[in-house]
């Protein structure tokens, strides 16, 4: 007989609930094995049920199996099977296991439910969230670059209406996106080539299993970004059955179906959503109403029993009419233009993993993404501000075109990674990737910028009709093993060519996890990472050529702390040190750090050159109480400083440097029926540069007082966010209902000051203000 509880008791110097790579598609099974008592116990035999992969515990009682496709198994224990233990891709499940004494009368086993852990190769900064919570979370409004944003270290960018990801002051140009072992450049509606934010998520949260998040010296695998690395898994479709789901939430109104591929050889799940608003209005307040499409879906099949394939496909349609209205007041500076923007995006790939039994694992992966963008700017007030009583059409179509885009990227990967086992040699990974690029830019600003940098109008103008291609290859090696049994050390590294840049870097990586007591680990990491500034940037001016990949090094130390069984604190110090970044060539003030958080490409396409250098540093304190009954919650402070230079060399204030950011997120369950989800979000004032007022109303534009760059800051940011979601029943089927609210207290947030040309004035522009939070979703 065999007694299950959940303990959630942590292996020494394990991290409580932290995710890593998944450059294998499998996961492990990481078990402690000791007597009732607390010794641990040796040379206990534990199998997989119905196998003959088996591990022998080790003289302080841990043992592992490695390398196993998501599912639930069973270990044995001679005569005696624990109930199912689930394995996630990329994770390893950590049991604890109580086992009687030979001369002890009951002959019972105890084993704790899972409790998913980081492999040993993950050192530092790692968060794992499931999709339930982003799908339920009070703020997120069921996108997952949101929920990122209440992690240790993120920030929003300069506007939440958008869902840029802010990590550790860098750029939201710095993050790396894969979703089931694709890489895809952008995971958002409404993007374009110069950002890697949007206004919602393409990815459907009901299909999403877990999601990982890498703050900082993350390991050898991963590829081209200075920041972090968000890796989502997407669920499997049900084995046994065919069943869906509807739901309506801010992303729009969608359908989930999935099912079986031949009862138990396979599954499939796809999700379509699109938005509603439009079927209801055709203007929000500024001109138009967005209109998405977006769908997601997944397909998994065995071969054998060591084969495995599966494909991942996601993609969106949008677009939006923004500007002056004939009925409207027209007196925001949005009204002063004519926006017509369309999009779409897609991403898709094929993986097939193959399973080399207790040896190791190889994960062959294909994927193609490709994005398209046409937009339209005209300048209203260009020519001078209109009469009040005009014919908005008419001035539309006599008002100058000042941007247009046309243009496409594609991105074709073909990678293979290999994870092998050996007793002298631990744990070795390697891996390659080949990139092809195929670009077509057909871009235009004829009349230029008219730069806050600049005191001359109409500066770069940008025709840029060109179609390209380039490849980046890149290959890594890395090992891990322990020294002792307090002792484990990963290091390794990887180099990259960039065909467009004629440039090749190596970059070493390497971390250590110390065990100092049985629920306190040291861990400490550094990495060198290198990025290629974006193929927009560096086509539009024959100069941008000769930039070269832009560095950060990482520095990261820490402690993790088990309070409990189900709670966990880490205290964590950073430091990321940047050089060769592009700045303005023109504008000694300007560095590409402090952009990208915008839908005005305009204003990023100038000359640049590899000059820049900044730096980032702080504390964050993290703690985390994990789901039981009733109860989940997590809570994060962070103390940073961020600082980038231009031309000039002067390190200033970055624009993403908050200071000081607090957040708390979590939820707690009455019952079956009812459940509350809160969060509050804390963020210090953001720099801005204040305007030169004498010149900025004599030429009827915003102009910066250069001798101030981001010497000024907004007040704090501050919201609270609540949820409430009612399990009801509809047709004998579950249906939950959810409503709520962002900035339930209407608290007055500033995203910046801008100039309104049609005034000649600075005018305030607001984050959103009371958002209502309405939804449902019902499984059939």
């Amino acid at each position: 007989m065999m007694h299950f509880i959940l303990l959630g008791i942590l292996a020494a110097g394990s991290v409580f609930t932290a995710f890593a790579q998944d450059t294998a598609g499998t996961g492990n099974i990481r078990g402690s094995v000791r007597y009732v008592g607390g010794a641990p116990a040796e040379g206990v035999k534990a199998c997989l049920e119905g196998t003959e992969r088996c591990a022998v515990s080790g003289p302080d009682g841990t043992f592992q199996i490695t390398d196993l496709r998501p599912g639930v198994y069973r270990l044995t224990f001679g005569a005696m099977t624990s109930g199912g233990i689930e394995v996630r891709a990329g994770l390893d499940a950590r049991v604890d296991i109580d086992m009687p004494r030979v001369e002890a009368v009951s002959q019972s086993v105890t084993v704790s439910e899972p409790v998913f852990v980081a492999p040993t190769e993950i050192k530092t900064s790692a968060y794992i969230t499931p999709g339930r919570e982003i799908f339920q979370n009070a703020g997120a409004l069921q996108d997952v670059s949101r929920f990122v944003q209440t992690l240790p270290g993120v920030a929003i960018g300069a506007d939440d209406f958008r869902n840029d990801i802010i990590v550790r002051g860098g750029s939201p140009l710095e993050n790396l996106f894969i979703v089931d072992n694709i890489e895809v450049p952008n995971i958002n509606t409404f993007a374009n080539f110069g950002s890697a934010g949007g206004t919602v998520g393409i990815l459907d949260s009901a299909l999403i299993e877990d999601t990982s998040f890498l703050t900082g010296g993350y390991p050898a695998p991963f590829i081209n970004r200075t920041s972090s690395v968000l890796q989502i898994t997407q669920r499997e479709g049900d084995r046994e059955n065919f069943h869906g789901r509807v739901t309506l939430g801010f992303a729009g109104v969608g359908t989930i179906l999935e099912g079986p591929i031949k009862k138990g050889k396979g599954s499939w799940v796809i999700s379509a959503r699109r938005s509603f608003l439009d079927l209801f209005t055709k203007d929000l307040g500024f001109g138009g109403v967005p209109k998405t499409y977006t769908f997601n879906g997944k397909a998994l099949y065995d071969l054998t029993p060591k084969d495995r394939i599966w494909v991942a496909s996601l993609a969106a349609v949008d677009s939006i009419r923004l500007g002056a209205t004939q009925d409207g007041k027209n007196d925001e500076e949005i009204n002063n233009l004519d926006i017509r923007y369309s999009g779409w995006r897609n991403a898709t790939g094929f993986n097939w993993q193959r399973l080399y039994g207790s040896k190791g694992v190889g994960l062959l992966g294909v994927t193609y993404s490709t994005a398209s963008v046409d937009q339209n700017v005209r300048d209203l007030v260009r020519n001078g501000v209109p009469p009040a009583n005009v014919n908005v059409d008419q001035l539309i179509a006599s008002s100058p075109l000042v941007f247009s885009e046309n243009s496409r990227e594609g991105e074709a990967t073909v990678k293979y990674d290999l994870t092998l086992y050996g007793a002298v040699m631990g744990k070795l990974q390697a891996g390659g990737s080949y990139k092809r690029f195929q670009i077509r830019y057909n871009t235009a600003s004829p009349l230029g910028s008219d730069s806050p940098y600049s005191l001359i109008r109409e500066v770069n103008p940008v025709n840029l009709q060109r179609n390209f291609g380039a490849n980046q290859n890149g290959a890594y090696v890395q090992a891990t093993r322990n020294f002792g049994s307090r002792l484990n050390l990963t290091w390794g590294g990887r180099i990259d060519q960039y065909s467009y840049l004629d440039s090749a870097r190596f970059s070493p990586r390497a971390g250590l996890n110390f065990r100092l007591t049985e629920k306190l680990s040291w861990r400490a990491s550094f990495g060198s990472y290198f990025q290629q500034p974006n193929f927009l940037f560096l086509a539009a001016f024959p100069q941008n050529r000769g930039a070269i990949p832009f560095r950060a090094d990482h520095y990261v130390t820490g402690l993790n702390y088990a309070l409990s069984p189900t709670v966990r604190v880490s205290v964590e110090v950073y430091r990321k040190n940047y050089k060769d970044y592009p700045v303005a060539s023109q504008f000694p003030a300007l560095s590409l750090a402090n952009l990208g958080d915008t839908f005005n490409i305009r204003d990023l396409l100038f000359p640049l050159t590899s000059a820049g250098r900044g730096r980032a540093q702080g504390i964050e304190v993290f703690v985390e109480k994990r789901l039981t009954s009733k109860l989940y919650a997590q809570a994060n402070f962070s103390q940073s400083s961020a600082k980038q230079a231009g031309l000039d060399g002067v390190l200033r204030p970055a624009a993403f440097d908050y200071r000081r950011i607090f957040n708390v997120t979590g939820g707690y369950r009455f019952n079956d029926k009812w459940e509350l989800a809160t969060r509050i979000s804390y963020l210090g004032g953001r720099p801005f540069t204040p305007f030169n007022l004498a010149e900025s109303t004599a030429q009827r534009r915003g102009i910066f007082d250069l001798d101030r760059v981001n010497a000024e800051r907004l007040k704090d940011y501050a919201r609270l966010d609540v949820r409430v979601d009612r399990v009801l029943t509809a047709w004998g089927k579950p249906l939950r209902v959810f409503a709520g609210a962002q900035n339930i207290l209407g608290r007055e947030n500033i995203a910046s000051f801008i100039w309104n040309r049609r005034t000649n004035a600075v005018q305030v522009n607001e984050q959103i203000g009371v958002f209502p939070i309405i939804g449902l979703d019902w499984r059939f």
